[in-house]
């Protein structure tokens, strides 16, 4: 999460490798899959950019950048959108969430995440294609349309409103705060949509003298990382799709692949692995760590836990916390010097214009040294009632930090352990927190998954981590001379 306020992204909803969607559109008839970018979507996508931008971490500051740039050109020349390589705009993100996407204008969007899951410039470039396809094929004004009959929140808060608060008003009302300033805000394409953007990015791969089969191979890496994700977090279930970064990729996998049929084509994977070698893995140190169940920021100096149960996504805005009890978010706001009016302001931002929600009561306390206070309030939801609770801290007379946190009626002693665990960390903590980069190995004559993964720069899943990093299967071996990555500690 930033130094600065959350901010929504108002107007704009993302489509996305990972089922999601993207930007509204205006009336009238949706262009064809054959007709090149609109002024008008040109327009939508320039005025969209730089908040996307904002919102995901910004343009990631590395060579990496330029190289995907590249590569996103060249595959989107493939679409016969008319003047494809000037028309497009591929930004690479700085941000540690598996993730591609485009808005309309052809504005095509990859994190430096996803980036260091793939294997090679094929995949690199089926990803890219798959956004394009989405951009030609017009998905997200087919789909926004749709999703204009909720005029609240559109589908992206009803996922997480449906699930724990019904289809009430107050429900999706309070789900949109928490979807707001983090990168869970996505809208899901249909799966023929999915399905018709793999077969595009299919067809960009054919074009442009790739192996097809790629599509497949990231698809599956995706998918191993889905399942890697959700054993990390002590269960043996799939994320919850509305928390989710890339739902159910591996439904896609076997049709990908007889798509692509049996035809060959390049990889570059050499090329590829040189230019991701280096490249920032996981959290960035500026938006603060995850490391297990604490959250660490060295530059704001604080650091909390989550309770067992619970896992947190760290977007650039704020980090979100999930669990089957309750959701937060734990950000920053304005503040004046007075936590019980900061207080007030985030139960009115929670509530929306159409809520006049307020705590019912307000109490001071300190939190491992630190003045701190919270409200609470007692809503009526549509599968019962529900508590919200805002716990803020005053870290200096200008600065605080607050969770806001849902979950039903008489369970909000789940979060509690989180609330009273906030703390300043000293200068030596803040030092310790090194970045993570990908290194690029060459195999040598004795190494084996086992003793390579026993470089991996985790206390935990070394061998799995790995697996999933280089594509690898659980049966699959290494070979000398091959080249592989770990995750080192590097600054």
């Amino acid at each position: 999460m930033p130094l600065t306020k959350k901010s929504a992204i108002s107007s704009t909803l993302l489509l996305s490798l990972s089922l999601s969607s993207c930007a509204t559109m205006g009336a009238g008839a949706i262009p064809s899959a054959s007709t090149p970018i609109t002024q008008a979507e040109a327009k939508q996508g320039a005025e969209a950019h730089p908040q996307l931008l904002s919102e995901f971490g910004g343009t990631y500051p590395g060579t990496q950048s330029a190289y995907v740039e590249q590569v996103g050109k060249n595959i989107a020349v493939r679409s016969g959108l008319g003047n494809a390589r000037e028309s497009f705009t591929v930004s690479l993100l700085n941000s540690s969430v598996n993730n591609a996407f485009a808005i309309p204008g052809g504005y095509i969007y990859c994190t430096r995440q996803l980036l260091s899951l793939m294997n090679n410039e094929a995949e690199l470039a089926g990803v890219l294609g798959h956004e394009v396809g989405h951009v030609a094929a017009r998905h997200s004004q087919r789909r926004q349309a749709a999703a204009q009959k909720n005029t609240l929140l559109g589908a992206a808060g009803a996922i997480l409103s449906g699930i724990l608060l019904g289809n009430s008003g107050i429900g999706q009302t309070l789900s949109k705060g928490f979807l707001q300033g983090s990168q869970l805000l996505t809208l899901k394409f249909s799966r023929s949509q999915e399905l018709e953007a793999d077969g595009l990015g299919i067809e960009y791969l054919n074009r442009a003298g790739y192996d097809p089969r790629a599509m497949s191979t990231v698809l599956q890496s995706l998918a191993a990382q889905n399942a890697l994700d959700a054993s990390l977090q002590g269960s043996n279930a799939t994320i919850p799709e509305w928390a989710s970064t890339h739902p159910d990729p591996a439904s896609r996998v076997q049709g990908a692949l007889t798509r692509a049929g049996q035809s060959g084509g390049s990889l570059n994977r050499d090329a590829f692995l040189a230019r991701v070698d280096g490249l920032l893995y996981g959290d960035d140190p500026a938006q603060g760590v995850i490391e297990g169940r604490q959250f660490l920021h060295p530059e704001l100096r604080l650091a909390f836990a989550v309770p067992a149960g619970f896992y947190m996504v760290n977007g650039t805005r704020a980090v979100s916390i999930n669990g089957e009890s309750g959701q937060a978010q734990f950000t920053t706001a304005a503040y004046d010097g007075n936590l019980e009016t900061y207080i007030r302001a985030v139960f009115k931002d929670l509530g929306g214009s159409g809520q006049n929600l307020a705590p019912a009561t307000l109490q001071r306390t300190t939190i491992n040294g630190i003045p701190a206070a919270f409200g609470t309030a007692r809503v009526n939801s549509g599968s019962g009632q529900v508590d919200v609770v805002v716990y803020a801290y005053e870290f200096s007379k200008s600065q605080a930090f607050h969770f806001a946190a849902i979950s039903q009626a008489g369970r909000t002693e789940a979060l509690s352990p989180m609330f009273n665990s906030l703390r300043r960390i000293s200068n030596a903590e803040a030092a310790a927190v090194i970045p993570r980069r990908i290194d690029v190995l060459v195999v040598a004559r004795g190494d084996t998954v086992k003793s390579l993964a026993g470089k991996m720069a985790y206390s935990t899943a070394q061998e799995q981590r790995f697996r999933v990093l280089n594509g690898l299967s659980s049966s699959d071996s290494i070979v000398p001379g091959q080249k592989v990555k770990i995750v080192v500690q590097s600054r």
